[in-house]
């Protein structure tokens, strides 16, 4: 399952612009931005995958494009799948990115424990 190039080379650009500081990883078959090594977003297939966290998750869910993130049949809230409609202007892809990385400071870090 590739991801698009072109669509996390904007994601890039717009982080870049903000001077946010973030790593690439490939995971999931597709393309996660990790933020003070916590997962911001992602990329499956031409679909951004959003963290935003419980409290923006309803009312995201009311906007055009946005669903539900469910990869093993159950939902798994305060995560959202955009449609590449849904972030197909630079302003829309912005928005989300907005929820994103407002979310991020709350989201527990899935960094791994070093071995002993």
């Amino acid at each position: 399952m590739a991801y698009s190039e072109l669509f996390a080379d904007r994601i890039k650009q717009i982080l870049d612009d903000k001077d946010i500081a973030y790593i690439t990883k490939k995971m999931m078959g597709g393309l996660c931005f990790m933020v003070d090594d916590k997962m911001l977003c992602g990329i499956v297939r031409n679909e951004l995958m959003a963290r935003i966290g419980s409290d923006a998750y309803e009312e995201a869910l009311t906007k055009e494009g946005c669903k539900e993130m469910n990869f093993t049949g159950r939902s798994m809230k305060g995560y959202v799948f955009l449609e590449a409609d849904a972030t197909d202007m630079d302003e829309d892809l912005e928005y989300w990115l907005r929820l994103c990385l407002d979310f991020n400071p709350l989201a527990k870090s899935s960094k791994r424990k070093a071995k002993k």
